[in-house]
């Protein structure tokens, strides 16, 4: 399927998927007369990088995990173990952001608010 199709199909733009494949996350055969064909495949695929990116995980991840399940015996489980790994990550970041959070409210209307406290 051509660059086009595969925009209508995932309702992406060209360009995006352009990027995409830039940083490897989609591969197009290209024709003779140099245009890409993509395989259907790539349609689920890419609903799927857009899905994960909504959850919080980057493109180098999505690259990485996308190898991960291809090679995972049971990739819905293995699939868990991610979204898993990422709820603790978050957590530690929402942990990070409460406690920066805590210090800005301590700080407000103490004359100089960079002082070491």
């Amino acid at each position: 399927m051509l660059i086009g199709e595969l925009a209508a199909a995932t309702g992406m733009a060209r360009d995006t998927i352009r990027f995409y494949e830039k940083r490897g996350l989609v591969t197009g055969e290209r024709r003779a007369n140099g245009y890409r064909d993509f395989p259907p495949e790539a349609v689920p695929w890419l609903l799927y990088v857009r899905t994960a990116q909504t959850l919080g995980f980057s493109l180098a991840e999505i690259a990485r995990i996308g190898a991960e399940l291809r090679d995972a015996p049971d990739s819905a489980e293995r699939l868990s173990a991610l979204f898993e790994e990422k709820i603790r990550v978050i957590d530690g970041r929402m942990e990070e952001l409460a406690r920066m959070r805590r210090e800005l409210v301590a700080r407000v209307g103490d004359g100089c608010p960079l002082t070491v406290s």
